[in-house]
């Protein structure tokens, strides 16, 4: 299995853009099955008038990679957990609204993007339930698209992260890997808690066989995970179209 998550495709570079579907068609080449953790699109709604626009390359890929056999996963993440209908049934993906625990090449994994877990964030902890609401997301559905997506485009802030994470996304992803270590330390029948959402790539043996990983990002790492039947999580860099294991964090 290959996961990759926090892509942002639509507000990174082209270069990154195009690495990412390079190693898209890579990995339904060698997976058993793919999943993005949250935040592949940096935006996504299905308006009444139909989706978000501006995917339609990597729209293509996908419904390539899912009619060439390999199954993908999509979680929905802070930036596209509205996805529905158009992505499960004219792109062929599975879409996750939120965690979810499941046996991943033999690991028996928690996954989730991560936003609104571990300490702190606040602010996005109080606005994530008004943006979720049904209420919110039916008159966001009224909108012609270009509207919704100018408004969604000016709220996103992926363009000023395009260097190195700062000390707000470092205190994040301190308190998401302690929060994930609680949770492994917790639940003994879990071998893998996987997140997303702070941008930082990181890979913990919690427990001798029980691992924490962060897979990154492609705003600015091109990170992702491995996972093969009976070997440990392998958190892994894609340069120039060569995998390049990446040292634990």
């Amino acid at each position: 299995m290959y996961l990759a998550s926090d892509v942002h495709f639509g507000a990174i570079p082209r270069a990154q853009e195009e690495a990412f579907l390079g190693w898209l068609a890579h990995a339904a080449e060698r997976a058993g099955h793919i999943v993005i953790n949250g935040d592949l699109f940096d935006f996504w709604f299905e308006y009444r008038q139909g989706p978000t626009r501006g995917y339609g390359e990597l729209l293509i890929l996908l419904r390539e990679v899912v009619d060439g056999g390999t199954p993908v996963t999509l979680m929905g993440g802070n930036h596209d957990w509205w996805g529905g209908r158009y992505l499960t049934d004219e792109v062929g993906v599975e879409f996750l609204h939120g965690p979810v625990v499941r046996d991943y090449a033999g690991h028996r994994t928690f996954l989730a993007h991560g936003d609104g877990l571990g300490r702190g964030d606040w602010g996005y902890r109080l606005l994530k339930p008004v943006l979720q609401s049904s209420l919110t997301t039916r008159t966001f559905r009224w909108l012609p698209p270009a509207w919704g997506d100018r408004i969604a485009g000016r709220a996103s802030r992926t363009e000023r992260r395009l260097t190195e994470p700062n000390a707000r996304q470092l205190e994040r992803a301190t308190a998401l890997s302690a929060w994930a270590k609680d949770k492994l330390r917790a639940e003994p029948g879990l071998d893998l808690v996987v997140l997303g959402h702070t941008h930082v790539p990181s890979a913990v043996e919690v427990e001798p066989g029980r691992w924490y990983v962060n897979s990154g990002d492609w705003v600015f790492h091109r990170t992702f995970l491995v996972l093969k039947p009976g070997d440990p999580p392998r958190l892994t860099e894609w340069t120039a179209g060569a995998e390049q294991p990446e040292a634990p964090a």
